[in-house]
């Protein structure tokens, strides 16, 4: 079933260089079962984007993350990831990009819809997904849900994806990154002591990775190879897949960052 969204629509295409302005239908979905990913993300409004690597069926993506698209006020679609926010049942609200994913027929079924769209010019510092953040951030997304970031043919867009975590205007945001076995988050203690609450299934694969030369201070329960007041540092793969061993595993850190990435195993159940 397509989430729906919002009903306002109209044709809009607006300069590029004002890609922020504008504001989402009040509309949301209502809770629809499932447990939330964490109890801090209901809060704040939560954007669905969609960018053009692989995006599962909505089924899988229910299945392995049970309350994913609670409360979704807004679905931002970056290039060519609209005809596969409308292939997972995604209603959109807006498009942004320089259209060079998009073949004439899907920009021309957009138009033809109603859909914003907020075009960019090919030669520009941002890439499509970035595009699609700032403008989710700034129609007031609290909480970001991002597919289609990770998977495709390009692995530099892939992890340009992941680095997008620690952008600025994410700050104080929930983010994630989410395909049907994978949930990538950031955990930022740049600045201040940080922790994150970890909810899924025992059994699934949970890894650590600094982001940047280390992250120190690193304090785990829940998963099956503690870690104790302790640093990991760039290049050794000491953080690589730790266990979950119960429903809900935390991971504090006192400075730096971590990349947190859960994994579900091929062939694990619900």
């Amino acid at each position: 079933m397509a989430l729906r969204v919002r009903d306002d629509r109209r044709p809009s295409e607006p300069d590029p260089g004002h890609a922020g302005e504008g504001s989402p239908g009040d509309a949301s979905v209502p809770a629809s079962g499932g447990v939330p990913i964490l109890a801090s993300e209901q809060q704040g409004l939560h954007a669905v984007l969609v960018g053009d690597g692989d995006v599962p069926p909505r089924a899988d993506l229910d299945a392995g993350w049970p309350g994913w698209d609670e409360g979704v006020a807004l679905v931002v679609a970056a290039d060519g990831g609209a005809p596969k926010a409308r292939a997972a049942g995604l209603r959109l609200d807006l498009v942004v990009g320089d259209a060079d994913s998009l073949d004439p027929g899907e920009l021309a079924a957009i138009r033809a819809s109603g859909i914003p769209l907020e075009l960019a010019v090919p030669a520009k510092d941002e890439s499509d997904l970035e595009l699609a953040v700032l403008a989710a951030v700034a129609r007031g997304a609290a909480r970001l849900t991002i597919l289609g970031a990770l998977g495709g043919a390009r692995f530099d867009h892939a992890l340009a994806n992941a680095w997008l975590l620690a952008h600025p205007a994410l700050a104080g945001r929930s983010t994630v990154l989410l395909d049907a076995g994978t949930r990538v988050r950031l955990l930022d203690a740049a600045t201040t002591p940080a922790s994150a609450t970890l909810a899924g299934r025992p059994g699934d694969l949970v890894s650590l990775f600094p982001l940047g030369p280390e992250a120190t201070g690193i304090v785990t329960d829940g998963l099956a190879y503690p870690l104790r007041d302790e640093a990991l540092r760039a290049g050794p793969a000491r953080g690589l897949s730790n266990v979950r061993s119960g429903p809900e595993a935390r991971v504090s850190l006192r400075s730096g960052r971590l990349l947190i990435v859960e994994t579900h195993l091929p062939g694990d159940s619900p």
